[in-house]
């Protein structure tokens, strides 16, 4: 027993020894991803990036990978370099420019976003859904797809590109929306234009359907800020013509819930009314100049 006991000491020492030589070496240590070993020197995009966002608007972009900006149980992959500067500049046209154009520089610095995470691909879901943005506190936003981001001016665009396009321009208004009505709520009468027809299972709901009862958008159905988000974002990207269209594109007859082609219509016609009326009495923006401008710098862009 007492050879046993003096082995298994030098057994121990030996073992010990080899752990502490290998711990005393962190030469490998710089290399390990998100600990300080993924640095890299700045370049000219960078430059650009702080030059066009960060200075005038105090807003950091980051496009370079970090796993844990995003939700780690998703495979992504990061945003090709070459897309961002178009990305960004036609995001700086369409959004900030109009916003600003319509309500000064005050107010879109003091309410913008001020992070803006990029990723090149879409975000799926287990529903089978897509996220294609998220905001945090009014504070980050995450952009998703942008590895599809395609204008007439880039190389291989085709009119096939635009619905990725406006998607991304739908998301950074779609979440604006929400930073303004968190800080101005939107009036309480809005949810009773609705009022029992949300639902969690709006993923199994087309557009067309949805807006057989009085919702511009699947998505809408969420929730009521969700509704109220989603009337500012395809007003603007669609247009006061385009919004039109998608009232009159309403077919007769009558929903599965029983709603009426009228009913449908002037549901989405008083929310349209309190988006205008909201942001004149809460910002002083005129609704309909900012639509128009919106819409121009998209045909531009797209057409």
């Amino acid at each position: 027993m007492k050879h046993i006991k003096i082995f298994f000491f030098l057994f121990a020492m030996v073992v010990l020894a080899a752990c502490t030589k290998e711990d005393d070496d962190l030469s490998g240590v710089q290399d390990i991803p998100g600990l300080g070993g993924d640095t890299w020197v700045p370049g000219s995009l960078d430059a650009w990036l702080h030059d066009t966002m960060t200075v005038p608007y105090n807003i950091e972009v980051k496009y370079k990978w970090d796993q844990f900006e995003f939700d780690v149980t998703k495979t992504l992959v990061p945003p090709r370099e070459e897309v961002v500067v178009p990305a960004i500049r036609a995001i700086k046209k369409v959004w900030i420019d109009n916003y600003i154009n319509a309500a000064g520089e005050v107010f879109f610095k003091k309410y913008s976003p001020k992070f803006f995470i990029l990723s090149g691909s879409a975000s799926w879901n287990d529903n089978g859904t897509i996220t294609l943005g998220t905001a945090e506190g009014g504070r980050k936003v995450v952009m998703y797809l942008l590895n599809d981001f395609r204008t007439k001016e880039m190389p291989g665009y085709t009119k096939r590109d635009t619905g990725n396009v406006k998607q991304i321009f739908h998301v950074i208004e779609h979440e604006f929306g929400h930073i303004l009505h968190q800080t101005k709520m939107y009036p309480p009468e809005f949810k009773k234009i609705c009022a029992g027809y949300y639902t969690g299972n709006w993923n199994n709901i087309a557009d067309a359907e949805a807006r057989r009862d009085g919702f511009v958008t699947a998505y809408a159905l969420s929730n009521e800020s969700e509704d109220f988000v989603e009337m500012i974002a395809m007003m603007l990207i669609e247009g006061k013509a385009g919004f039109d269209r998608i009232v009159n594109s309403i077919p007769e007859g009558y929903s599965a819930n029983g709603s009426s082609q009228a009913q449908a219509k002037d549901r989405l016609r008083q929310k349209e009314a309190m988006v205008v009326n909201y942001f004149k009495a809460s910002y002083n923006i005129d609704f309909y100049s900012l639509q128009n401008n919106t819409r121009k710098s998209i045909v531009q862009l797209l057409y």
